[in-house]
This record gives C-alpha cells, sequence and structure tokens, in this order.
C-alpha cells in the first residue's frame, strides 16, 4: 500500500512569519500562491527589459493617478500572496507602508511570461479573477503578443483579447493612455 502524501498548506501571515524567522530568505524568488509556497523562475535579461520598459512608460504616463509597482506583492485573500512584474495601483498616501495592496488596490496587473506563460495562464490568471483584479496584461515575449483580460468572474476572465506588435492598447483605468504593443516588447 503506497502512503498518501500530505501537503502543508500556509497563511499569508504564516508565509510572513517564517520571512520574519529567517527560514525564507529576503532574496529567495518565492511567492505563496492557494497556500502553496512556490519558487518563481529566473528573470532573463529580455523580460528584465520588458518590465523596465514597462516602469518608465507608465511612471511618465500615470503621473500621481498611480503607484506604479515592480514586483512586489499584492494580497489576495489569506493565502495567495503573488508578486506580479507590475501593478498599477490606486494612489495611497503611505505608498502601501502599513499594508501590502489587495485586489480593490489593482487598477492594472502585469506578468511578463517568457517560459512561464502556460502557468501564468492556468494558474494565475484564474486566481486574479477569483479575487476580482479588474484587468490583467500577459505580455508573451515569444509571441510578440499582450494578452489582455478584463471582467472578471469567479469562472475566470470574460473579456480575454490579443494585441499584436502592430497594435495599441489601453489599461481601463487610464483609457487615453495608448500604449504600442511594439514599445512595450521592444
Amino acid at each position: 500500500m503506497a502512503a498518501q502524501l500530505l501537503r502543508r498548506r500556509f497563511t499569508v501571515s504564516e508565509y510572513h512569519r517564517m520571512g520574519q524567522a529567517g527560514i525564507l530568505g529576503e532574496d529567495d524568488r518565492l511567492e505563496l500562491l492557494e497556500g502553496e509556497i512556490v519558487e518563481m523562475a529566473p528573470i532573463g535579461s529580455r523580460h528584465q527589459a520588458v518590465v523596465d520598459r514597462l516602469t518608465k512608460l507608465f511612471s511618465d504616463r500615470v503621473g500621481d493617478a498611480a503607484v506604479v509597482r515592480v514586483q512586489g506583492p499584492v494580497r489576495l485573500g489569506e493565502d495567495s500572496e503573488p508578486q506580479p512584474d507590475l501593478l498599477l495601483l490606486a494612489p495611497r498616501g503611505d505608498f502601501y507602508a502599513t499594508a501590502h495592496p489587495s485586489p480593490e488596490d489593482v487598477h492594472l496587473l502585469v506578468e511578463v511570461s517568457d517560459t512561464s506563460a502556460e502557468y501564468d495562464r492556468e494558474v494565475k490568471l484564474p486566481l486574479y479573477a477569483r479575487h476580482g483584479i479588474k484587468e490583467v496584461w500577459l505580455v508573451g515575449l515569444d509571441a510578440g503578443t499582450v494578452e489582455v483580460y478584463r471582467a472578471p468572474t469567479a469562472q475566470g476572465y470574460q473579456e480575454p483579447s490579443q494585441a499584436g506588435r502592430d497594435q495599441r492598447i489601453s489599461p481601463l483605468a487610464f483609457p487615453k493612455m495608448e500604449l504600442a504593443v511594439e514599445d512595450i516588447i521592444g
């Protein structure tokens, strides 16, 4: 008879306590997804270049209308705290010093995918939709596209679309801010 494997799920509070106790290192590339601590893929140079490019594009255009957060956590309930590549957050005077942002604070969440596209679509997108993240962009480096996901429900995003290099897209929260996909992908 084979032994059954038992998995221990963690809460966000337990995850933070493990960090404070030194069990999880400050430089470890980890995130908590539905109670499981997941190691994130290393960031390649193309991936980082797109994150840097988006950071500059958004910082130049949103001014004080949003906080641009790069590779920082967002709290999704009691058992998930992913670290997307980029967030546009509602402005807050303390810049979220007292607590990580929650779904209602997020104007736009961006994941940049080279090797992780399938994982992002199958694991992270449903999680973001269930928690009501209004809009997610999945930047596909290999495909040269930006997948746009809007209208979250418990079953997933109801309004998916895709923009290619020759197209322009705008975040829902900033409809006048048009970005060329070519300028995002590089």
